[in-house]
């Protein structure tokens, strides 16, 4: 079996780490074709040297732009690539311009094409991210979704028939390297300048559109997390650095310290120092889940409603409607005496995929 994987950004390729591992362990030959949709440094060559990864056999290059720049730059640099594999499978992962552009790709070529983390719904519409989803979904042959609720929406849309419960591989990674941090394996976080890690501090990040490119919104959420009393160790997206100087926002203040980017493992290890997270990310509230730590979300919505249960997760969407002890105790709330769950899988769904996609 040849299958050909498509990635373009940072949460892909942390997808990715387990899947390469579970091809490596087979006769199956597996490619990877990486679109460049995220070029920093920081957020992609970085995952395939922590997560051992292999090298790309394909790096198409793309970069930035609008939507439609770079998701149609993406199918046309794809098309030829995919003509000369000729894979048994395309599988493709999350709800980036790159999952979508690789979905249309394959099935205008009329190749088998496989949606890693089908199913999921946020229900808003003006996310990107969700129009991606949605598109890949009905246009994708097999759909291997990581929760009991991603397969309820599938069904709901008529997409039972192609909709196989595999379990999410962000598991598989995410507990990896959560044992290598508590074991001692792992690398330390280089957490941002004034941030003492022996001392309680709140991990956060923020790149959504909807919190970044309007200057009032951003204003206010860089304000709220300033106002916190706990250190705010916040990862600052390329994003979110280039939106606050345009805007003439100032990160870098009051209870935050600005810094860049982690690698997934120091990633992992700064959420286990922290005492909880504030962010707009979907993986980072589902890592915060995995790991033990509350999570706060800048979002009205979220596509992994099983963090919710027990108060692990709170939608927050505007903090000041909270007014400012409501905001502060939302945000550093402790850890829930809840016990946690276990809706995301067992860490062995790469597995699980692999095995499906012979099967199928």
């Amino acid at each position: 079996m040849k299958v050909v994987s498509i990635v373009g950004a940072r949460p892909q390729l942390v997808k990715l780490a387990p899947i390469a591992a579970a091809f490596a362990g087979t006769e199956h030959e597996h490619m990877i074709v990486h679109t460049g949709q995220h070029y920093d440094a920081d957020l992609s060559d970085v995952f395939f040297t922590g997560l051992g990864i292999p090298d790309p056999d394909v790096h198409l290059g793309i970069g930035s732009g609008s939507h439609g720049v770079q998701t149609g730059a993406t199918l046309a640099a794809l098309d030829p690539v995919l003509t000369a594999a000729r894979p048994d499978w395309v599988l493709v992962y999350g709800d980036t311009n790159s999952t979508l552009a690789g979905a249309v790709s394959a099935v205008k070529l009329h190749l088998p094409v496989a949606h890693l983390e089908a199913g999921l719904r946020s229900f808003n519409r003006r996310m990107p991210e969700e129009h991606n989803r949605i598109l890949t979904d009905h246009a994708a042959d097999l759909l291997l979704a990581p929760t009991e609720e991603a397969m309820r929406h599938l069904a709901a849309e008529g997409l039972a028939d192609r909709s196989v419960l595999a379990g999410d591989v962000m598991v598989d990674v995410c507990l990896r390297i959560r044992d290598g941090v508590l074991a001692g394996t792992a690398p330390v976080p280089a957490l941002p300048e004034g941030i003492d890690p022996a001392a309680p501090y709140l991990l956060a990040t923020m790149h959504r559109a909807e919190n970044t490119d309007d200057p009032a919104r951003l204003a206010e959420l860089a304000g709220a997390l300033a106002d916190l009393p706990v250190p705010v160790a916040l990862l600052a997206h390329p994003r979110l650095l280039a939106r606050a100087e345009e805007h003439g926002v100032k990160l870098d203040r009051g209870a935050v310290r600005a810094g860049r980017p982690l690698p997934y493992a120091e990633m992992v290890a700064a959420v286990l120092g922290s005492v909880g997270v504030v962010t707009d990310s979907g993986g980072l509230q589902k890592e915060a889940y995995l790991l033990g730590r509350p999570c706060t979300t800048l979002r009205p919505e979220t596509e992994w409603p099983e963090t919710l249960e027990g108060d692990w997760n709170r939608l927050v969407p505007r903090p000041e409607s909270l007014g400012a002890a409501g905001w502060v105790e939302a945000a550093t709330r402790p850890a829930p005496a809840a016990p946690r769950a276990t809706p995301y899988g067992d860490g062995k769904a790469a597995e699980r995929v692999v095995q499906i996609l012979q099967d199928r």
